[in-house]
């Protein structure tokens, strides 16, 4: 339980932030701290802080030290961070489509030799999860999933690709994730999905938050080819559903 889990450490990140550090592991209790101490920091309206950004199992502070120094921030963010978890929010679901395999998904069948198992199989346990966003990073929109059945944690590629597709969908160590851009990766591909987690002239620009809950369901490639053209002229394509 979140409760067990040692004080936060304190770490200066040069002169203008501070990282507070809630475990040395990818942790969903953790996390779930992580995302509290944001919202905690958000309401509180401490003068001289001018961002914050969460990740799996830490929260990067940014302040202005002619407003407020180094030692008074961290007296603040500890007292914040020692409070009881607020009950959990309703979270947000998305239902995303995914066209897994062939061009969509290169590494879908050495995944499966690899797992001793079938694509078909891969796939059906891939859908079955229920994911939680843990945090958003690398470039816009790329979305980091925890709650990756246990069965398909394998360890990264050995050789990453310096470019993989706009909206892959992919698995690397006990992650799964959104990839929103074109970019380097070393996780394995499973397909991709038509949605745009980011879209800089949309309303919303950035789809998912930290704290939604995702779950995926398989399209044809034909589906997929609908879909993209709708997505780039600007639809959510994902589905919204009650939690």
């Amino acid at each position: 339980m979140a409760a067990t889990l040692p004080p936060p450490r304190l770490l200066p990140s040069g002169d203008s932030a501070v990282t507070v550090e809630f475990s040395r592991t990818i942790d969903d209790d953790a996390n779930q701290r992580v995302l509290a101490l944001d919202k905690a920091l958000a309401d509180a309206g401490i003068d001289g802080i001018t961002e914050s950004v969460p990740t799996y199992r830490s929260l990067l502070v940014h302040y202005d030290p002619g407003r407020i120094g180094f030692d008074a921030l961290g007296e603040k963010l500890l007292a914040l961070a020692s409070q009881p978890l607020p009950p959990s929010a309703k979270a947000r679901r998305w239902r995303i489509p995914v066209a897994y395999g062939g061009e969509h998904g290169v590494d879908l069948e050495d995944v499966a030799k690899a797992l001793n198992t079938t694509p078909d199989d891969i796939v059906a346990r891939h859908v079955a999860g229920d994911y939680r966003v843990a945090m958003i990073g690398f470039t816009p929109g790329w979305s980091y999933l925890s709650g990756l059945e246990t069965s398909l944690h394998m360890s990264r590629r050995q050789n990453p690709r310096l470019l993989t597709p706009a909206g892959t969908i992919s698995i690397g160590g006990i992650q799964t994730g959104i990839q929103c851009l074109a970019g380097p990766s070393g996780w394995h591909l499973l397909g991709r999905t038509p949605v745009r987690t980011y879209q800089l002239h949309r309303n919303p620009t950035f789809l998912t938050e930290p704290g939604d809950r995702v779950t995926f369901f398989a399209i044809d490639h034909k589906t997929f080819a609908e879909q993209d053209r709708a997505a780039e002229a600007g639809e959510l394509i994902a589905e919204q559903v009650a939690s």
